[in-house]
């Protein structure tokens, strides 16, 4: 008999019996529902995650200070997210307690500078800030919120500040501790309506601090997963943005002399993580060598982004092993059934083997079965699972991504589920005596 005869024949004995078809497909339609559904809300969120990490610039390496343990031990390990980890831990726990930090012990502007000659090479921007704090701006008659942010000239070029109307801050600006600001559109069309803003003279005030500056620039605002005034859902009426303001003039309003935390961004090619290492010993070894209460901490944002991408395929493998469990259930099930089908049709294998029929026809026909029931209940499990997946991922807010390697994953699973489960009942009734199976009543 052809594989088509014996395909034929497995859909009329499941059309003879849709109901008992359909409670031995519940478990298989179910188990790849199930890990379709999660694959498919996991590549989504993985997606997601990686292309919001992309923009922040996977070729960041953050530079920051930190408070030396007893058992530090600086073994150029930059980058390394189980460090990381030990860290926030310690954090989160009160371990120790913190030194309060001198001028001395800041990442400087000579130690950036010396970093940039050393590492020429490498290095395509350093991004320096200082917050002097949230506050407004006003001209008398109108105002708008703010946050004032110090920062370096290469900032805009570290953070994709797209430029509307005249400069971002310069070094000249920076040299000069100028009270010059940049400010975004929104609030240039608030504050100016349809005038241009620059050259004009604008009031920013804080909790700390308060003068006059001269806008020397315009900048495209863009909201992003960050800026809580954006996620809140508020008007333009109230949104705060920032404006930056040269990072020497910040400096004499805050106080600070150096930063906490730089980051350095790296020329296309260069290999961030590896730069990270490179950079943390070097700075450590020159600058913070005889620093007993600090030392600096380099990690990158590749590194990170790898180290999230391993968790969460991690994860997803473990949670769709335990959605997995159903298939197994699922499978058990057919067995069953076969056994049961078997049974009832044991005239009918008695007469096939009479009329000629070899055991491997009919252990072929019972296989075909047990597979097409599979199959069936894998294509019909795979759209469940993907519509679940997708509407799960707009719940939360991701796109929806379906994974094709899960889609043929799951289709070869339940393929091989019904070769699996149906082998036993299939030999066995290639195994029947043709007299016997005959008197069967």
């Amino acid at each position: 008999m052809s594989i088509a005869e014996n395909i034929r024949l497995a859909f009329a004995s499941l059309t003879a019996n849709k109901m008992r078809a359909a409670l031995t497909m519940l478990g298989i339609i179910i188990g790849i529902g199930a890990v379709i559904g999660i694959m498919t809300l996991g590549d989504s969120l993985s997606g997601y995650m990686t292309s919001t990490m992309q923009d922040m610039g996977t070729n960041n390496v953050t530079l920051s200070l930190k408070q030396r343990q007893e058992d530090d031990k600086r073994t150029g390990s930059g980058g390394d997210m189980a460090q990381m980890r030990q860290q926030m831990m310690a954090q989160m726990m009160g371990a120790g307690e913190e030194s309060p930090y001198t001028e001395k012990d800041l990442i400087s502007a000579a130690m950036l500078s010396d970093i940039r000659e050393k590492y020429a090479d490498d290095v395509d921007y350093i991004s320096v800030s200082d917050s002097v704090g949230s506050g407004s701006a006003t001209d008398g008659k109108k105002y708008a919120n703010l946050s004032l942010l110090g920062v370096s000239a290469d900032y805009s070029g570290a953070n994709g500040i797209d430029m509307k109307d005249g400069r971002f801050i310069g070094e000249r600006d920076v040299d000069g501790s100028r009270k010059v600001a940049v400010v975004s559109e929104k609030l240039a069309a608030k504050m100016f309506g349809a005038a241009s803003p620059l050259g004009k003279q604008v009031f920013l005030s804080t909790d700390t601090h308060s003068g006059t500056y001269t806008v020397i620039g315009v900048y495209w605002y863009k909201r992003d997963m960050m800026d809580a005034s954006a996620m809140s859902g508020g008007s333009d009426n109230n949104l705060s943005t920032n404006v930056y303001i040269p990072l020497s003039t910040a400096g004499r309003i805050t106080g600070n002399d150096g930063s906490q935390s730089v980051t350095i961004v790296t020329k296309a090619g260069s290999d961030s993580a590896a730069f990270a290492k490179e950079v943390e010993s070097y700075t450590n070894d020159v600058f913070y060598a005889r620093n007993k209460d600090y030392q600096v901490s380099a990690f990158s944002m590749d590194s990170m982004l790898d180290t999230m991408t391993q968790m969460m395929d991690t994860l997803q493998i473990a949670i769709s092993a335990i959605a997995a469990i159903s298939l197994l259930v699922g499978g058990i099930g057919v067995m069953n059934i076969m056994l049961v089908s078997i049974t009832e049709r044991t005239r009918e294998i008695g007469t096939r083997k009479a009329l000629g029929a070899t055991n491997g026809e009919i252990r072929t026909q019972f296989i075909t079965e047990a597979v097409i029931i599979c199959l069936v209940g894998g294509i019909i499990g795979i759209i469940f699972g993907t519509v679940l997946g997708a509407f799960g991922a707009s719940l939360l807010g991701f796109p929806a991504s379906a994974s094709l390697f899960a889609i043929l994953l799951a289709s070869g699973f339940s393929t091989a589920i019904g070769l699996f489960f149906g082998y036993y009942p299939a030999n066995k009734a290639a195994k029947m005596d043709p007299i016997d199976a005959l008197r069967y009543e």
